[in-house]
């Protein structure tokens, strides 16, 4: 089984910060990419931000300069810093882990609320 400890959501003001973190451990090797996708409710799932084994990055559009991914390749674990929050942030962000081999794997999620 893969386990996912997801943290770090929680209820700012625009303009704020919230720092998640995404640990992810059981029977999982290889690690490729880790990341982070989030879901606003009736929309699809969109990717926010990932970050492969080699440490390249990929942001979307809409988080580039105020998000920030990192990966601590030691402890299996990813961190999404999110700077200047916007209320269009509003979401359940969840971590996502791929394999060498292709295997997929989701966290439950953590809900971010930007609001005044």
């Amino acid at each position: 089984q893969v386990q996912f400890v997801e943290s770090g959501g929680g209820l700012v003001q625009p303009g704020g910060s919230l720092r998640l973190s995404c640990a992810v451990s059981g029977d999982i090797d290889s690690i490729y990419v880790m990341g982070w996708y989030r879901q606003a409710p009736g929309e699809q799932r969109e990717l926010v931000a990932t970050i492969t084994s080699g440490a390249h990055t990929n942001y979307a559009d809409s988080v580039k300069g105020r998000f920030t991914i990192s990966r601590d390749y030691a402890k299996n674990t990813v961190y999404l810093q999110m700077n200047s929050l916007k209320p269009e942030d509003t979401a359940v962000y969840c971590c996502h882990v791929e394999t060498w081999d292709s295997n997929e794997y989701w966290g439950q999620g953590t809900q971010v609320t930007v609001s005044s």
